[in-house]
C-alpha cells in the first residue's frame, strides 16, 4: 500500500472517530428526517464509464426524481482514496466505487464506516500488452503499468503475475516491473513505447487497443466464474443508512431505474453516459472506444460478492493487504426487498 494511500485512510479513520463521538453526543441529528428521510444526499461518483449507472441516474435524473423532495447533491472524484476519505469526513454520504477501495475503507474503520448496498458495474479491465508479447513467460524484464498501487487492477495484475510465476515487487523490481501511474500517463507511455503494457479498467483498455495498436493477453472476465468481478459497487455510511433508511430505498430506486435504462436501451444509454462524461470533464469519449468499452462491461445490482472476497484475498497474498474479516460488510436487504417486489432475482453477499 502506498505512503500516500496510508496516510489517506489514516485520516480518513480520524474522521470517521471524529464523527461518531460527534453522534454519541447528539450533535448529528439534522440530517435525519421524519420517516428515516434525510432533507438532502451527497453522492460521489467518477467521471468514468465504469460508473455508467450514475452517469445515466444523474443524466436522466433518475436519482432526483426517485428521491421526491430529498435534494440530490452530487461530487465527483478521480480516486477512490479521495472518495472514502470524503466519505468518513463527512462530506458526502454514499459514493460509487471500485472494490479495494471499500476494503481498505471497511479495514481501516474497523467495520464500522461503510455497507455496500448494491452492485453497479462487472467487467471492463485486463492486460493489453505490445506486439510479440503472447504469454506470461514474455513479460519477464518488461514494464506494466497500473493505475496506482494498490488499486483493484493493480492488485488482479500482481496476482495474475504471482499465479504465473513470476514476481513484482512495490518498487519497481522482480521479474516484471509494475509501474503504478495515472491513466493519461500509461496511454502516452504506451504509445511512445515506454511501456510494454498496462493492466487497465475501461475505456483505457479499449483506447490502448484501438489508439495505440495494443492487444489484449488478459481479459479479467476470463479469470472469474461466470465472467463476472466486482468493477464498481454503491456504499454509504453506515450512519447515513441507520437514519435515514427511506431516503437509501429511494437513491436505490434511482440505481434500479439506470440499470433498467441502459438494459432495455443499450446505444441511448451510451449517449446518454457520454454526454454526461462531457458536461462533467469536457471530453467525450470516441464512439468506437466508447462503442468497445459498453461491449466489455456488464451493468448489475448483484456485488458479485464472492469476487470481493477473493480480491481481498489476493491483496493479502501479494503484500498489499492485512488479513481482514469482511463479515458484514454487505447490507443488500433494502435492494432485495425493491428486486423482489420487480420480480427480479434477488442477490447474494455470500463469500462463495
Amino acid at each position: 500500500m502506498s505512503s500516500r494511500t496510508i496516510r489517506v485512510l489514516a485520516v480518513a479513520a480520524t474522521a470517521l472517530l471524529s464523527t461518531s463521538l460527534l453522534a454519541a453526543c447528539g450533535g448529528d441529528d439534522e440530517a435525519a428526517g421524519a420517516g428515516g428521510e434525510a432533507s438532502s444526499i451527497r453522492l460521489g461518483y467518477f467521471p468514468n464509464i465504469t460508473h455508467t449507472p450514475a452517469l445515466i441516474g444523474v443524466n436522466k435524473g433518475y436519482f432526483q426524481t426517485a428521491l421526491g423532495t430529498t435534494k440530490l447533491e452530487t461530487k465527483t472524484f478521480n480516486a477512490g482514496p479521495a472518495a472514502i476519505e470524503a466519505l468518513f469526513s463527512g462530506a458526502i454520504d454514499a459514493t460509487y466505487i471500485g472494490p479495494n477501495p471499500a476494503i481498505n475503507g471497511w479495514a481501516q474503520s474497523k467495520g464500522t464506516g461503510l455497507k455496500i448496498i448494491a452492485g453497479s458495474t462487472s467487467g471492463g479491465a485486463g492486460l493489453v500488452v505490445k506486439e510479440g508479447i503472447t504469454s506470461p513467460a514474455d513479460l519477464k524484464g518488461k514494464k506494466i503499468a497500473t493505475p496506482q498501487l494498490g488499486n483493484t487492477q493493480d492488485v488482479a495484475l500482481r496476482a495474475w503475475l504471482k499465479e504465473n510465476g513470476l514476481n513484482a515487487d512495490q518498487q519497481g523490481g522482480g521479474d516484471v516491473s509494475v509501474l503504478p501511474q495515472d491513466n493519461a500517463t500509461a496511454l502516452q507511455a504506451f504509445a511512445q513505447g515506454a511501456i510494454d503494457g498496462a493492466w487497465v479498467p475501461e475505456p483505457n483498455l479499449s483506447r490502448l487497443v484501438l489508439e495505440s495498436k495494443g492487444k489484449v493477453l488478459v481479459n479479467e472476465k476470463d479469470l472469474w466464474p461466470s465472467g463476472l468481478f466486482v468493477t464498481t459497487h454503491l456504499i454509504v455510511t453506515q450512519e447515513f443508512l441507520k437514519k435515514n433508511p427511506a431516503t437509501v430505498k429511494k437513491l436505490l430506486q434511482g440505481h434500479l431505474e439506470a440499470l433498467d435504462y441502459i438494459e432495455k436501451n443499450n446505444a441511448e444509454a451510451q449517449t446518454a453516459a457520454n454526454a454526461q462524461l462531457k458536461a462533467l470533464s469536457g471530453k467525450p469519449l470516441k464512439d468506437d472506444v466508447l462503442a468497445a468499452s459498453f461491449k466489455n462491461l456488464t451493468f448489475t445490482a448483484d456485488p458479485v460478492a464472492s469476487s470481493l472476497y477473493t480480491s481481498a484475498k489476493h491483496a493479502e497474498d501479494v503484500g498489499l493487504l492485512k488479513p481482514v474479516d469482511l463479515k458484514g460488510i454487505y447490507d443488500l436487504g433494502p435492494l432485495n426487498e425493491q428486486l423482489k417486489a420487480a420480480g427480479k432475482p434477488e442477490v447474494s453477499d455470500a463469500a462463495a
